[in-house]
């Protein structure tokens, strides 16, 4: 069994640790938790994993949000992974910060990491992780809050997202996404 397991995000200091690369912070955490490293490969960060089992290619894009899709494609096709078995995580304005939502398939809601997949794959059935960052920013603003770094105040719930978000993707490839969905799409998370 093998899993493709995508975090979106850009590449580049100034984004490391913004709302938007989220994506990346999970995916570089899941992989740091099982003891993979990663190296910079073809259109992505490129780490592989084993666990349980199961072999997981965790990519982190380098070719900017707006293209991510084409690194998806690349290594889907490459590593010979069934669409059921890729799970993108990525930001989500529309769901608050103390919200996780795991789907099967939908659409882009104008997340334009997303949008690029749709483009990539030809279909908008793939799992994905959506992690919330609220909207907590002023009329025409999204921008700068989304491609901003977590205020203080939230980075407790931030930490104890990640720590959820990766227990989503290790019951997403050992039991099966409904068991995943039950864990995680109907909880508020609050740090302890």
């Amino acid at each position: 069994m093998k899993f493709l397991i995508v975090g979106l995000g850009n590449p580049g200091n100034e984004y490391a640790h913004t709302r938007h690369n989220i994506g990346f912070d999970v995916v570089n955490a899941f992989v740091t938790r099982h003891g993979g490293s990663f190296r910079n490969d073809r259109l992505a960060y490129v780490a592989e994993v084993k666990w349980k089992g199961k072999k997981f290619v965790c990519i982190c894009p380098t070719t900017f949000m707006n293209l991510s899709g084409k690194a998806v494609k690349y290594w889907m096709d490459k590593e010979k992974v069934a669409l059921e078995n890729i799970l993108v995580i990525m930001d989500e304005v529309a769901l608050p910060n103390n919200k996780l939502r795991l789907r099967p398939a939908g659409s882009d809601g104008g997340h334009n990491g997303l949008k690029s997949i749709h483009e990539s794959l030809g279909t908008t059935q793939y799992p994905r992780l959506r992690f919330g960052i609220g909207n907590n920013y002023p009329r025409g603003m999204q921008s700068e809050f989304v491609l901003g770094k977590w205020f203080k105040e939230e980075e407790p719930i931030v930490k104890l997202k990640i720590e959820k978000a990766i227990e989503a993707i290790e019951l997403f490839a050992t039991s099966n996404i409904t068991a995943a969905m039950n864990q995680v799409n109907n909880k508020e998370f609050a740090p302890e």
